[in-house]
């Protein structure tokens, strides 16, 4: 009783008002540095990876990076036409007229000529924006207000603005209004499971404020972090993904066994030797849960990618503020509202009425039934529920992971259909290839020469379009050459027009340039480097990872058995949902179900986050369950009456909390952005998996079957010494179990 935690604790349940006022600045604090720091917001630099970051470098050293563009199309309203002369020139003007506007802007770098498509239909006008391309979007908003003027000048035609800035805008609009639907959905749900489990309108909102404001200080904090870990505009979400799933957890943990020793204990413990007791119990379990989550989550870093890095940052921040919130300000909550029911009992009593039942530890007959198969026929269980998750991995062998482009966003957006308008026009622009190269500056004319042949080479190629160009620094050191592909950045045309440069006509010309260094870019580069990236690092990581969770079971259980059982079943139920995740999004039957166009493949971000932070969840449920288990194995009770109790006793909460999470996770389905519905979808399917099928099936069979085993090398047996957990006259050895607090 001497822990950290438990010392804690025990300060904020005797002084629970200076520990929840004290919690309350905390929050505010992080919330005014944060807001006077700023966000340190990722540059375009942060997101370069392989081939094509390294050419993107070399054009930037050269100033010849490519800028952020903004198309507008000038067309006839529908039922019009521009036929004729009169036509003809009623769009010109109004190209001229936006033209002049567009020059006067600061943000402007430069107005391409006009350009008519090849049917005579549509006249576009390229605006080319300054700076960096992650400022674009910032900017776009005055272009789009002289598109406006000039389409209020002319309504007889119709303009439409697409392009790179304005489609990330409407990108980030339509992620913020479907993150308001998602909340709208998430805390209703969260409050009703919560009423459900505690019975209580006070209780139930412990939680979920503690939640929100442990959301809210992890945001503040973020901000900080983001000075040495740049934000990539996702921060925000994955706090409040994470955050309410955790911080609703861990509360609920604490919160459930708070109850359970009220309820055992009879009213012959104090407000504060009960929240004392949560503390030596669940509010380790929820520590060793929450190290074991920031230390899984870190392995992102290993990952070499800004935006692993910042979704690992905000996963960190949010989870350590939510351990912290669970032991600071939930205590001297539970000992103020402690010794308001026992203010009730008092009262209730004096009027002669019978004292309310607490709600005690639970179990039930639905739980035990749940767990008679195991209890029962554990080797046929653990052979069954292994094969059906197998059955889920096989899907597996067909995944495909490419890097989400442009082309998979929503159509409801309007840049998104002005861009498909744009493509069909003008297919000539649809894709871009930048052959960068660099060289000593004598060399400007051999490189030159190179770069024409490998033109030449490509204009013989049905895959590439007419119009290349090439631009050279003024150092004479770096030439870029633009070369056009008229099909889509995610076609099969496309990756093969770039194999061909990189693979043939790059080595057969600019590669037999002594010392020169080149390199190809392009969003279809993009593309193709990135999951290439991933994949190069995922043996790192995902190794990191596994020693990482086997190291931190070891260290909460003393047991190298169940440090080998937690790496294998995480791994089991992470590929599980995988293998669903590709089951269902790279076919097309579930389209219609889920609302979402099948791209015939997996997001390069999602198997990964995936890994990682499922591996940190199922860690709650892991210390959580287990931890009950080794309780009652200290106090004397057999492993095997002890498995069946620990899971029976610790089966609503788990529950509860996987309920929670799942719909935290399901939310994200609902989302517009192809990426975000596979990660939502996929981790409430792992979180299920792992709380129905992986702790009530495998884990509890596994352990029935290898019996006092489970333990090695430790022997944990009945301890007398400082680990009491509480010495109060009345209940017995077993209403109080001996708790483990090294």
């Amino acid at each position: 009783m001497k822990s950290l935690t438990v010392r804690v604790a025990r300060w904020s349940a005797r002084h629970p008002w200076r520990a929840v006022v004290g919690w309350l600045v905390f929050v505010a604090l992080c919330l005014v540095v944060g807001g006077a720091v700023g966000i340190n917001s990722a540059k375009t630099a942060d997101y370069r990876v392989g081939e094509a970051g390294r050419a993107e470098a070399m054009a930037a050293e050269g100033h010849l990076e490519r800028r952020s563009t903004e198309q507008v199309l000038i067309s006839a309203r529908p039922g019009g036409t521009l036929d004729g002369q009169a036509g003809k020139r009623t769009a010109e003007a109004a190209a001229r007229d936006l033209t002049a506007r567009m020059k006067r802007l600061p943000e402007v770098a430069g107005v391409a000529a006009p350009l008519w498509s090849r049917d005579g239909r549509i006249l576009m006008v390229e605006v080319a924006i300054k700076g960096e391309e992650l400022d674009a979007d910032a900017k776009v908003g005055a272009l789009v207000t002289q598109t406006a003027a000039v389409q209020k000048s002319h309504p007889r035609l119709l303009l439409e603005e697409t392009g790179s800035p304005s489609t990330s805008k409407g990108v980030d609009q339509q992620r913020d209004d479907d993150l308001a639907l998602s909340e709208a959905i998430t805390l209703p749900v969260t409050l009703i499971t919560l009423l459900i489990v505690f019975g209580s309108v006070v209780m139930a909102a412990v939680p979920l404020l503690l939640a929100l404001s442990s959301i809210a200080a992890a945001i503040g904090l973020s901000m900080v972090a983001s000075h040495l870990s740049p934000d990539v505009g996702v921060g925000t979400n994955v706090i409040l993904l994470i955050g309410l799933a955790v911080g609703v957890d861990y509360t609920l943990f604490y919160l459930k066994r708070e109850r359970e020793e009220r309820a055992r204990s009879g009213g012959r413990l104090s407000a504060e030797a009960l929240v004392e007791l949560a503390a030596a119990t669940s509010g380790r379990a929820v520590v060793v849960s929450g190290l074991a989550v920031v230390a899984s989550t870190a392995t992102l870093y290993l990952a070499s990618d800004v935006i692993f890095s910042s979704l690992a940052t905000g996963t960190i921040v949010v989870v350590l503020v939510a351990v912290a919130s669970s032991l600071t300000a939930l205590p001297a909550l539970l000992v103020v509202l402690g010794k308001r029911t026992e203010r009730r009992a008092r009262r209730r009593a004096e009027r002669g009425k019978p004292a309310r039942r607490a709600r005690g530890e639970g179990g039930g007959r639905i739980w035990a039934a749940l767990l008679r198969p195991a209890a029962r026929h554990p080797l046929a269980t653990l052979c069954v529920s292994v094969l059906a998750l197998l059955a889920l991995v096989l899907p597996l062998t067909g995944l495909k992971i490419t890097e989400m482009s442009r082309d998979t966003h929503s159509r409801e957006i309007p840049a998104m259909r002005v861009y498909d308008r744009l493509n069909e026009a003008f297919p000539e622009q649809r894709v871009t290839h930048d052959v960068v190269v660099r060289a000593d500056a004598s060399r400007t004319q051999e490189v030159t020469g190179a770069l024409r042949e490998l033109a030449e080479r490509a204009g013989r190629d049905p895959l590439f379009a007419d119009g290349s160009r090439i631009v050279t620094s003024a150092d004479h050191r770096i030439s870029v050459l633009r070369l056009k592909v008229p099909y889509l950045g995610n076609s099969r045309q496309a990756k093969t027009s770039l194999d061909h440069l990189r693979h043939d006509y790059l080595p057969a010309t600019v590669g037999r340039i002594a010392g020169a260094e080149y390199g190809v870019s392009g969003d279809v580069a993009r593309y193709a480097d990135y999951p290439a990236h991933q994949n190069s690092k995922l043996p790192l990581v995902i190794g990191a990872l596994l020693l990482v969770t086997f190291a931190m079971t070891v260290y909460a259980f003393r047991s190298v058995v169940l440090g080998l059982i937690g790496v294998v079943l995480n791994l089991l139920s992470a590929a599980a949902a995988l293998g669903l995740l590709v089951l269902v999004f790279q076919g097309t039957w579930a389209e219609g179900l889920l609302d979402f166009h099948s791209t015939g493949s997996i997001g390069s971000r999602v198997p990964l986050f995936l890994f990682v932070i499922l591996f940190g969840l199922s860690m709650d449920y892991q210390v959580f369950v287990v931890s009950r288990i080794r309780e009652a194995v200290l106090a004397g009770v057999p492993t095997r009456q002890a498995v069946l109790d620990g899971l029976r006793t610790s089966a609503s909460v788990v529950t509860s909390a996987a309920v929670v999470m799942t719909t935290v996770f399901v939310s994200f389905v609902f989302l517009h952005i192809i990426e975000m519905k596979q990660i939502g979808f996929v981790l409430a399917a792992a979180v299920l998996l792992d709380a129905f099928v992986v702790r009530i099936m495998v884990l509890p069979s596994a352990l029935l079957l290898l019996g006092e085993a489970t333990w090695w090398p430790s022997r944990p047996g009945p301890s007398r010494t400082r680990g009491q957990a509480a010495a109060v006259p009345g209940p017995t050895a077993h209403e109080h179990p001996v708790v483990d607090v090294r």
